[in-house]
Parts: C-alpha cells; structure tokens; sequence
C-alpha cells in the first residue's frame, strides 16, 4: 500500500455538525432514502444543549410545532424527555401562545442520539472535516483532519458554534468550543478559499451550581401547567402527564449591580478581549446593568439541569467576568448567598457566515449543492437551529433527487419569516425569532401548525400517509363543526340567563347563534357546551381550532386578504440572469444591493435594505417592458 493512501467513502449525503440544524438535516436525508454520513466532533455531543435547558418559549415553541408539522424530530424528543411544560403568554390572545420545556439535558442529547443511530441510511462518524471539496463550483464531497475523504453529491454545513471557537471569562481565554468541547480550527479557511464570507459573533452562557447550596425558601416557586400538552401533534397527550420539577425565580439587587459596574473594566465584553458581536436580544447581565441602568433588578430563573444531576442553570444571568467576581455577584442574589459554583459562566466567540449568500432554500448561490444551516447561519437558539437544518436537509435530499425544492414564505410558517430575514437582510448579529418579526402572525400560531404544514411534509416524504389523513380529517371536522355552530340558535333561557351571568356576560333580550356568543371576549366554545346538547364529540384540537376561527373571525379575514397582497408579489419571480445594470432609472444603491442578493421575487427585492418602493416600481415597469417586448413571461 502506497505511504500516501488515504481511506475513501461514498455517500449521498455529507452533514458537518450533529448539534439540532445536524441532526435534523441528517434524519430528514436518511428518511427520504439517501444514504446520509453526519460527521461530529464527538459523539457525546450529539443534540447537545450547551447553554439554557429548554426547548420551545416565546416564537420558538412555534417553530418547534412546524417542525414536527414538517416532519421532523425535535418536538417528539422533547415530548420524551421533558421535566417541566408550560404554556407561556395563555392570558393573552392565541397568536403569541407559545409552549416552552424544560428539559433534562443528558436525557434528551440520549434520546436524540438513539434515533440518529437508529435510523436506516444513516451513519455518526466522529471526525473533524477540514476542507469542503469542490470541482467547478459543485460540491463534490470533504475531507476531514485524519485525511479521509468523503464523496457527496450535497453537503450540509450546520457547525454551530464550533469553528474556531473561543471560551472566554475575565483574562481566561481557551481555544474551545462549549463545554470545553474540541473546536474545529481548520474547516474555516477552506470555505474562505471558496470565496464564502464570514462574521465573527459571540454568545454566551450562565454559570451551573450546586442544588445543595441554593436557599429555596428565598425564591418563588414556578410550577408547570397541570395539564401538559405535548409539542408533536404526533405525542399522545396521555403520555405525556406525568410529575413535573419545579423551577425558581430570585432577582438581581443593588448589590449585584454595584459589584458588576466596580468591575466592568476587567470584563472582556468592555476591555475589547471579544472581538464577535454579541447577540442583542439575549444580553449579559453586565450589559443588562449597563444599558438598563435605571432597572434596581433582574428577574432570575433557577433551572434543573435534569433529574440525574444537581447542576441548576442561572437562567438571565449570563457573564464573562472573571471567575472571583462571578462568585461574588451571584452569592449576592437572594437564595444563593452560600452558592457552590460547578461551571464558571462564559462567552464564547466562533466563525459564522453572512447568510445573505444563501438563496431561500438555504443552498449557497455560488456553490451548488452546498447547504448550509443553523447558528453558522448567523442565527442563535436551538429551536431556530432545527429549523433551519431541517429545511436545508429537505432541499438537499429535493435537490439530488430531482425534485422542486422547498421554499416557506413568510405567510406560511415562522420558518418563512426566520429564512426570509436571514437571506434578505443584513445581519450584524446573532439572529433571533420574535413573534413581532412576524407580519401574518394571527394565521401563523403555534397551535395550526399541523394545518399548515403537514401536507407540504408529506409531498416531501416526511409524513406518513395516516398522519397526512388524520390532519385532512381534522380540517373537515373543524370546518363542519364552524358550520353547525353558526346555525345553533340559542333562546334566551333562564339556564342560557344563568350561564351567561356567571360569566360576566350581557344577559340576552332576544335569540342568538352558538357562534355569536362565542365572539364575546369573556365567552367561548367550551364555556357555551351546556347550551348545546347536541355537540359532537371532538378531539381538543379540533375544538380549539373551531374556538380561535370563530373568535377571530374578522382579524383573521383581514390578515387573509393581506397574504393575497403578498402573495401577488412573492409570485413575480425575476429570472436568475437577470441584469439590473439594464434597468434606467434605478438608483445606484439598489442596482448594488440587488446585483448583491439577487433576489428570487419582487417581493424578496422590497425587503432588501436600500431598495426602496420607487426602486421596484422602476423594475415592474422594465420587467412588464421586457416581457411585452420579447413576448417572455419573465413575470408569472
């Protein structure tokens, strides 16, 4: 054998990273029958949740419903290994209802490593790959530290916060990814070689502490919902409703606060130690004293970390100060004066990409067949991870098999609305999903995310046949069920007069619909099932969709008609060779911006920074020319 040999293999698929975005790009290539190789640092690191112990809250439970909607796995395992569920914001209306669980760590990272090793096409190979190999712009396999090399006809990027990582507190500097994880040192430099663009970008992550050494009795006890309901449409909600733990919220004081400003000059964030950006919506708590400087304190949430261990998460104090002064700053919080610390508290810097060189299917436009997904998008949080690996995995798998890709708009899921900001917009720091980034986001709430999204999964071949029948089900009996409610006609009673009063409600002088009563605030369809005897017996789904359609009927409608105006634009699309140097009257920055993103629709062209409204008229007018010139449909 030649002293040179190298080991070779063939797959259809090659995924960089089994963090979430790994994970679900790997299941999702596999189960669509490609024979996917996901390589990883270490396996122990699979699914791994470096910082907070939870998955779903406030936009991000939506996402986590439209992935299991999609096909994919994280709300299942999630439904496995939960500790406490809660439904977050359940006084407000249904479109910011977000579910959040806690999670046990080491169990979940277990659960999720089982399927991956479990399912068909799939294989873990622990490697670090240092070079994406390509023959004219095609991706055509990598090649990892030891030498090997891996055909592909795709590869998926998802490397989290690994490349060129750096863990940082006080002077503390150590060349690791989270949890003092190997980093990838070398992958970085072969995607630049490819001309990729690259930011730099920070997050961080509270310190870990002892359970024995907490006070409880200084703290507020947070108890989960007593009736838990599950993240995957799939889940049994029986088998879900089990004990629950207990979480804890303290504050910050003036204590804390003063010893964090005596010491912001030995803070990395503030003496240019940390070179990334940091992201905005998720501060550390000497930013949090700093720029909220008028607040005397901080809500902090004391998390389990899971059932086999001690370690509790600091949950709102994250920090990179130095260790003796973490260890004064946290003991000066109610409830943790005699704190044992397990894990320092630390930021951690990594090479990311500027996504806008993506196109929406989060393929590189220059690069065809190289996919990329999760935080090295730009992005932070698990939840927006998975998404976004899923969805590259779906377009990988379209891709090799000759099939349409898949591309969510911004009216169809928040997934839309989280790749559309991604590819569209500039990005100076690590992207996170709001519910406010949503324009449509009455139509797009947690709990219709079956109703939106299971068909396109299964046109995919994600979702089996019987799931995809049972939603088609759904959607009859709710909409039967909206029908039948609109014509019950309800007297005006002494049970209806009784009914009505405990309630709070306006007595009737004359008749009314089941579904008038329904659309007052204080009324709703389970409250009014003693004035219809004749209900049918429905699934709680189904009884909460026919609740929220006739509640918010009028907003609903509304929004509707706002999609159709989106929709006309998303649908003229711009041919790929388009030249905007042709096009008189555009201004210069918006040639620039769009000769930049060359974006797919016109509606994907007004979202972009510097292109204005006038910008797009000028192009419908040349496009309109264009097509009446050539006889070409260049706008569907």
């Amino acid at each position: 054998m030649s002293l040179d040999a190298v080991y070779r293999e063939t797959c259809r698929v090659a995924v960089v990273g089994a963090g979430h975005a790994g994970c679900e790009a790997a299941l999702a290539c596999a189960r669509l029958g490609l024979k996917t190789i996901v390589f990883t640092v270490s396996i122990d690191s699979i699914a791994l949740m470096p910082c907070n112990p939870n998955i779903g809250g406030t936009s991000k439970g939506h996402l986590v419903r439209e992935i299991d909607a999609l096909g994919g796995e994280m709300g299942k395992n999630i439904d496995r290994t939960f500790i406490q569920s809660k439904m977050l914001n359940a006084s407000k209306g249904p479109a910011v209802h977000s579910l959040r669980a806690q999670a046990d760590k080491a169990e979940y990272s277990q659960s999720m490593r089982q399927v991956l090793e479990n399912t068909e096409n799939l294989s873990i190979i622990q490697a670090e790959v240092t070079e994406i190999l390509t023959e004219e712009q095609k991706v055509v396999g990598l090649k990892t530290y030891s030498g090997a090399i891996y055909e592909a006809e795709a590869v998926i990027l998802c490397t989290g916060t690994y490349l060129k990582a750096r863990c940082i507190y006080g002077n503390v500097s150590s060349a690791t990814g989270p949890n003092g994880l190997q980093a990838a040192n070398y992958l970085t430099d072969s995607l630049k070689k490819l001309g990729i663009q690259m930011y730099r970008f920070k997050t961080g992550t509270p310190a870990r502490i002892d359970r024995r050494s907490i006070d409880f009795s200084k703290m507020e006890e947070q108890l989960g919902d007593e009736r838990v309901i599950p993240f995957s449409f799939a889940t049994d909600p029986e088998e879900v409703q089990k004990e629950q733990v207990s979480c804890w919220l303290t504050y910050t004081n003036e204590r804390t606060h003063e010893i964090i400003r005596e010491n912001l000059d030995r803070s990395p964030l503030y003496s240019g130690i940390i070179e990334g950006t940091g992201p905005r919506y998720c501060p550390s708590i000497e930013d949090k004293v700093v720029k909220f400087a008028d607040k005397n304190r901080h809500q902090v949430f004391i998390e389990p970390e899971g059932l086999s261990t001690n370690e509790m998460y600091v949950g709102g104090m994250s920090s990179s100060l130095p260790e003796d002064v973490q260890h004064a700053m946290y003991s000066s919080v109610a409830g943790l004066e005699h704190v044992r610390i397990v894990r320092n508290a630390y930021a951690i810097e990594y090479d990311c990409i500027d996504p806008r060189q993506l196109l929406p299917t989060l393929e590189f436009r220059d690069i065809s067949g190289l996919f990329s997904g999760g935080q090295f998008n730009g992005s932070s949080g698990y939840e927006e991870a998975a998404a976004q690996g899923l969805l590259a995995g779906m377009n990988a798998a379209m891709k090799i098999l000759g099939r349409e890709q898949i591309i969510l708009d911004r009216s169809q899921a928040y997934l839309g609305v989280l790749i559309d900001d991604l590819v569209t917009k500039e990005n100076r720091e690590p992207y996170r999903m709001m519910t406010s980034r949503a324009e449509y986001r009455l139509l797009l709430r947690q709990d219709n995310a079956d109703l939106r999204l299971t068909e396109i999964g299964y046109r995919a071949g994600l979702i089996s046949e019987e799931r995809y029948q049972s939603v088609l089900e759904k959607e009859r009996q709710i909409q039967d069920e909206i029908v039948r409610v609109e014509h019950v006609n309800i007297g005006t009673g002494k049970k209806v007069q009784e009914l009505l009063e405990q309630a709070k409600s306006t007595p009737l002088n004359s008749g009314s619909t089941l579904a008038e009563l329904i659309r007052r605030p204080e009324l709703n369809y389970d409250l009014l099932a003693p004035l219809d005897p004749e209900r049918p017996m429905l699934a709680r789904g189904v009884a909460e969709q026919v609740n929220i359609n006739i509640k918010y009927e009028g907003y609903i409608k509304r929004q509707l008609k706002q999609v159709e105006l989106f929709k006309k634009m998303e649908k003229k699309r711009i041919p790929e060779d388009f030249s905007y140097e042709e096009v008189p009257s555009l201004r210069i920055e918006a040639r620039q911006k769009l000769e930049q993103y060359r974006p797919v629709s016109i509606g994907q062209a007004s979202r972009i920074s510097g292109v204005s409204p006038a910008d797009i008229s000028v192009l419908l007018v040349f496009m309109e020319q264009q097509k009446r010139r050539h006889g070409t449909e260049h706008v569907e």
